[in-house]
C-alpha cells in the first residue's frame, strides 16, 4: 500500500502523514515532522481521510480555501503493516520510502472534548534509525526536487 507525507505550509507549517488504508488515504497532520530518531516523539493530529488521488498533489491551495498555502510532495513509498489496527488506536508498519525507511508506530493517545484525536507518530530502534534526523534538515520534494518557496513562486 502507498503512504505519502506532503510539507503543507497552511497558517502554520505542519507535514501531512497518510497512510493508505480502505480505499482511502488516512491522513494525521505532524506539526514538526517525522523522523528518524527513535528518541523523538511527534505530536500527530488525526484528520479527515483524503482521496487516493490527493496523494500526488504538489501545488497550491488557493487563498479562501480549507487548507489554503504551498504544498510538497515531501516523501512517498509503501507501507507494510507489522501489528494492531486503526480503530484499536496502535498502528506499528514498515516505510520503504524515499526519505523514510523502518519500522513506525501511530498511537492514539487521546481525544478531545472538541473530538480532535491526538496521536503519536515515533521510528523504533531498527537498522534505519538515526539520531538527530531532522524533517526539516531534507525539505525538497521527491517528486520534482522543488522547495516550498519554489512551488509557491510558480518556478
Amino acid at each position: 500500500m502507498m503512504f505519502v507525507v506532503q510539507r503543507h505550509r497552511a497558517r502554520r507549517l505542519h507535514y501531512d502523514f497518510r497512510l493508505e488504508l480502505g480505499g482511502v488515504l488516512v491522513s494525521w497532520a505532524v506539526p514538526k515532522g517525522p523522523t528518524l530518531d527513535p528518541a523523538v516523539r511527534r505530536a500527530a493530529f488525526r484528520v479527515e481521510d483524503h482521496e487516493l488521488s490527493y496523494g500526488d498533489f504538489e501545488g497550491v491551495l488557493p487563498a479562501g480555501r480549507y487548507g489554503a498555502g504551498d504544498v510538497i510532495v515531501w516523501d512517498t513509498g509503501t507501507w507494510t503493516l507489522a501489528t494492531g489496527a486503526l480503530d484499536a488506536g496502535e498502528l506499528h508498519f514498515d516505510l520503504a520510502g524515499v526519505k523514510l525507511h523502518g519500522r513506525f508506530v501511530l498511537k492514539h493517545t487521546r481525544t478531545t472534548a472538541a473530538g480532535k484525536q491526538e496521536w503519536l507518530l515515533l521510528h523504533k530502534r531498527d537498522d534505519h534509525a538515526v539520531p538527530g534526523w531532522n524533517a526539516e534538515d531534507h525539505p525538497r520534494s521527491v517528486r520534482t526536487g522543488r522547495t516550498n518557496d519554489e512551488v509557491a513562486a510558480g518556478t
